[in-house]
């Protein structure tokens, strides 16, 4: 605790007999009564002030208050709820939409994040393959293919195709890959 601390209680700024009633946050002022059960209203936006006699009492602000009751933990109607909110024509606030409106742009931004990981993540890409030599044409591999029957069906040999592909391994040929297949007349040499 500070040392000023008790300048900062009600008993010490406010004059003999009144109490704190109320706060009420559209108008952001505190309310008070004094031994006579007159209200009062204090400046707006800020805790002690100018007191102003108030000619009608806000609605959220309980018409009698016990000595030993709580001001926030005291229901005000008979039902044991409290009044809500009042706008200037006395009609309830009530925000369309509710709590739920203020959530969408939460959820909006948790939709477009979950649509860019199943984009990037769950798809599978394809990367551009990078072109064949001019002296080779390129084949998409078929389901069944071996290198060696690619290489025989476009009459090279298996040593030249793979010196063509050398990233390619042949037991893992999948179908729709594309491997390049050298032209027949073409002569490749190897250097060590």
């Amino acid at each position: 605790m500070g040392r000023w601390t008790q300048y900062d209680e009600d008993n010490y700024r406010l004059p003999e007999g009144m109490k704190r009633v109320g706060y009420d946050a559209d108008s952001e002022r505190y309310y008070f009564r004094d031994r006579e059960g007159l209200v009062y209203k204090g400046p707006e936006g800020s805790e002690f002030g100018e007191l102003t006699l108030v000619s009608e009492i806000p609605s959220s602000i309980p018409q009698e208050v016990d000595e030993d009751s709580d001001l926030e933990a005291a229901p005000t109607g008979t039902d044991g709820y409290r009044i809500l909110a009042l706008d200037e024509h006395g009609t309830r606030y009530n925000p369309r939409g509710g709590a739920y409106r203020t959530l969408f742009p939460f959820f909006l931004i948790i939709a477009v994040v979950l649509l860019l990981v199943w984009r990037l993540v769950l798809l599978p890409t394809r990367i551009a393959p990078v072109p064949c030599p001019s002296t080779t044409l390129s084949y998409i591999v078929q389901p069944g293919d071996t290198c060696w029957d690619i290489a025989n069906n476009h009459n090279s040999s298996l040593d030249k195709l793979l010196i063509v592909n050398p990233k390619v391994k042949c037991n893992k040929l999948m179908p729709g890959d594309r491997v390049c297949v050298p032209d027949e007349g073409m002569s490749i040499s190897v250097r060590f």
